[in-house]
């Protein structure tokens, strides 16, 4: 099978580096990022940058993009933020359903009716599979209902990525999918759901687990036919850390990672830092945003409630790996890293290159010409590369594979 993919909410390039550091022979025929509201489009340009442009539709609204019009591909991949993804009823004589105007999900749902890609590979944070709040795990059921109406199997899994060797602690939950007509399908479907998560699916030999035990801890359901409406009004699950779905019977349970060395800030810090990165000699806001609080608040109705919050190290150790980095990384701001400088024992911030680095991109990756502050964005909104790396590699064997 042809490795040829098609990269949405691009950003700059994290799905697209990964997979071309695990084999030269990824081909990606179309790409799409954009970013609302920015006359700027940084990012996209960045992207460009690296493998050129594709077509006039690459940097504008994915909604305003003729599904039709996207090559085909046997790869979809794609980080998408985490929103809410509720429905409601359709009207009579009206055909189909919407989620809300502006939900990305939506538009990845459109793109495999539209193109039916055999593999897909997505990318949220960790609180996609709690979500809303309010009705938990309601956001995920949605999603595995569509996929099971397109015709595809689903395995899921957090991945804190320090624990497989990164420099950064960054929890983010993966999707993969692939559709029940693949040689992979019908290869897995020869297995047992628990010997998928723990031992023989796509991310039990790309991030590898302790046994999977069948206890209490194992959870499963079954979604079948439902509709997507009848999910967003009644879904309420509690799905474990790894996961898989076949034709709407769910799996899940909490899965241990075996654990490997993590990569320490010290490893990847850059030497003669320029004293611009370096804080001035007033601490107290630090040490304020950093520390433990416990404040009595009033809301806009006039409640009095406690907010309170623990404390963040300050300064972060360089002998442990990142914490997770924002897209606020560098301001005045309680998660920016502060850390102290080896060479000269003072605190100072992480520099654009050092936040390339925690990420796994190559240096200067972002050094395209955008703001400063942009490339800390870029790189709390991206994906860390050497995971997206050995997800390729186990690719790689599953496309060998295909006919």
């Amino acid at each position: 099978m042809e490795k040829t993919v098609c990269e949405l909410f691009a950003g700059v390039g994290g799905f697209r580096l990964g997979l071309e550091k695990a084999s030269s022979d990824w081909n990606t025929v179309w790409f799409s990022q954009w970013e609302p509201g920015k006359k700027n489009q940084w990012a996209h340009d960045c992207y460009i940058h690296h493998w050129s442009d594709i077509d006039e539709y690459t940097g504008i609204d994915i909604a305003q993009v003729d599904k039709n019009h996207i090559p085909n591909h046997n790869l979809l991949v794609g980080g998408f933020p985490c929103q809410d993804y509720s429905v409601a009823r359709p009207l009579p004589g009206s055909h189909g359903i919407e989620g809300k105007k502006g939900v990305l999900w939506w538009q990845i749902s459109a793109i495999l009716q539209a193109k039916k890609a055999p593999f897909v590979l997505l990318e949220n944070v960790d609180r996609l599979l709690r979500s809303p709040a309010s009705q938990r795990g309601r956001d995920f059921g949605i999603m595995l209902t569509c996929f099971n109406k397109l015709g595809y199997r689903v395995e899921w899994r957090v991945v804190n990525a320090a624990e497989y060797g990164a420099a950064q602690r960054r929890r983010r939950t993966f999707i993969f999918a692939y559709r029940k007509d693949t040689a992979y399908a019908k290869k897995m479907g020869k297995k047992v759901p628990l010997d998928i998560v723990g031992k023989k699916g796509f991310f039990a030999t790309t991030f590898p687990i302790g046994p999977c035990k069948d206890s209490k801890d194992v959870r499963t359901l079954t979604i079948g036919p439902k509709e997507i409406w009848d999910v967003s009004d009644d879904f309420q699950f509690d799905f474990g850390n790894g996961g898989f779905m076949r034709d709407g019977e769910i799996t899940t349970l909490k899965v241990t990672p075996i654990v490997e060395i993590p990569i320490p800030l010290k490893d990847i810090i850059e030497k003669d830092v320029s004293s611009e990165y370096y804080l001035g000699n007033d601490l107290d806001k630090w040490k304020y945003l950093k520390g433990a609080k416990n404040i009595t608040r009033t809301s806009k109705s006039g409640y009095c409630y406690k907010y309170s919050e623990g404390p963040i190290a300050f300064p972060d150790s360089i002998n442990l790996p990142a914490r997770t980095m924002l897209t606020s990384e560098s301001s005045v701001n309680r998660s920016t890293h502060i850390i102290e400088d080896p060479q000269t024992g003072k605190l100072r911030l992480l520099t654009p290159l050092e936040a390339e680095r925690i990420q796994g991109f190559e240096d200067n990756w972002t050094n395209t010409g955008m703001p400063e502050s942009t490339r800390y964005f870029c790189m709390g909104n991206a994906l860390v590369v050497p995971m997206v790396t050995r997800m390729g590699k186990t690719l790689n064997k599953i496309f060998e594979a295909e006919k």
